[in-house]
């Protein structure tokens, strides 16, 4: 008899990696609970067990292929799939196979069909499932008031520190009916903030030629400015918030500013840059140069001065002169971005990057990561203080008997700061999850602010 219930074989499910990974974890949820079955919370109550796994930078390998041990181990069943399923030797034998042989099938990432193929041949579906119980959003992993949307799969990239296009492959939009009719399902199910995400939000449409699409009978272009536009208008009917994530800078994405000061889309922007310098960007094979992402972000700005720049940067990249590493902390002190995170460089198997030439010793990529987010927190420390005394808009992400705990405009879920609150029970104006409220900030530290409703 099935662990869980007498009618309804039950799946554990661990997910690990990006937003856009979880985005696939939700799908195949999604199908599992559309198809009968039961989502186990533990190991003793599934009956099979898929892990959803990361394969991009070696602390994330290490952490699925631990992942997959654990739950061999105190399972037995497990299905492998995501992007660490996708790494091959020239034998054809995946990474998973070679560390752990025991494990029932693998697949790699957005294999929805492949995974529920293997759940079906190792745990065969209930007789009759009842569609009814899946509801139109799908199953989410994230708390009922936020929602991330994927727009589209892979990447047309060949940056050289990157194996995303060999784990994923190459760009492949979604339909604008498609990602609007989940927009709405989410919003009606009280999502009031939609993060858009994909490997290159900015290049959406350019494998299907921007063909226009058709929403409730409108004719929808499907590019970045047409998908932006209608994504929200149809959240600021719900009263939602549509942040944009993995954007890059290219000249068509000025387009998408006048929306963020017309209030449509959040005044957020979340670029990949890696590096300032020419010739290290050279080298990455980035689509851009620090130069033009200094210009645009100024231009940016005046358009939109409350417009919110976050953006990931690699210190230590093989070849990375003093010199060059010196222009990119003048870059960041020069461009004053909000949000910033860096990585000091680590070889990926498969990355070009290897083969480059005067690879950077360890303890000077870690000691340049440092000092770079030592720049960065400086700068964010002084760009929060000036929000003291200022009224903005938050969203409510929970509470205890201490604290709320809030996210503003300017502020992605788990990657940027916290608006602390007081406690609702406090407040002359209660809130609860999911709010969008008005506060006044009180105080700042380098990354959060404390701040009461009003």
């Amino acid at each position: 008899m099935n662990k869980n219930s007498a009618n309804s074989p039950s799946v554990g499910f661990i997910s690990l990696g990006c937003p856009k990974a979880q985005v696939d974890s939700e799908h195949i949820i999604t199908q599992l609970k559309a198809q009968g079955y039961d989502i186990s919370p533990s190991y003793e109550t599934a009956d099979l067990v898929v892990v959803n796994t990361c394969g991009f930078i070696e602390d994330a390998v290490d952490e699925s292929l631990d992942a997959i041990n654990e739950a061999l181990t105190k399972h037995g069943k497990v299905i492998v799939t995501g992007c660490l399923g996708a790494k091959k030797d020239a034998n054809g034998k995946t990474l998973v196979q070679q560390k752990h042989p025991n494990v029932l099938a693998v697949t790699g990432p957005h294999a929805i069909n492949e995974v529920m193929q293997e759940v079906n041949k190792h745990l065969p579906r209930p007789h009759d499932p009842f569609m009814d119980l899946v509801p139109k959003q799908g199953i989410r992993l994230t708390p009922r008031h936020y929602s991330y949307l994927k727009i589209s799969e892979g990447c047309n990239h060949r940056c050289s520190f990157c194996i995303i296009p060999s784990l994923r492959g190459d760009l492949v939009s979604r339909s604008v009916n498609d990602i609007l009719i989940e927009a709405e399902h989410l919003l009606k199910a009280g999502t009031k903030e939609i993060l858009v995400i994909s490997q290159d939000t900015s290049a959406y449409g350019v494998d299907i030629k921007f063909r226009t699409g058709f929403w409730n009978g409108q004719p929808i272009k499907s590019s970045m400015y047409g998908l932006c536009k209608a994504l929200g208008e149809l959240a600021k009917s719900y009263g939602a918030w549509v942040r944009l994530h993995y954007v890059y800078p290219y000249p068509h994405v000025d387009e998408i500013i006048p929306l963020m000061s017309e209030g449509l889309i959040l005044p957020y922007l979340d670029i990949p840059m890696q590096h300032a310098h020419p010739d290290v960007l050279k080298r990455m094979k980035r689509p851009a140069n620090g130069e033009k992402n200094l210009e645009r972000i100024q231009k940016w700005r005046s358009i939109c001065p409350e417009i919110v720049i976050r953006s990931t940067f690699i210190a230590g990249f093989p070849g990375e002169t003093q010199e060059e590493f010196d222009y990119l902390l003048n870059f960041l002190q020069e461009a004053q971005l909000d949000r910033v995170g860096c990585f000091a460089y680590s070889d990926i198997d498969g990355a070009k990057a290897n083969e480059l030439p005067n690879p950077i010793a360890k303890e000077i990529r870690e000691a340049r990561q440092v000092q770079f987010m030592q720049t960065a927190t400086a700068i964010s420390t002084e760009k929060l203080k000036t929000k003291i005394g200022k009224i903005i808009d938050v969203l409510v992400d929970d509470f205890d008997d201490e604290s709320g705990y809030a996210r503003s405009k300017a502020d992605a879920p788990e990657i940027d700061g916290v608006v602390y609150l007081p406690p609702p029970q406090e407040c002359e104006k209660s809130y609860k999850k999911g709010d969008i409220i008005q506060v006044e900030v009180e105080d700042s530290s380098e990354f959060d602010l404390w701040a009461k409703p009003i």
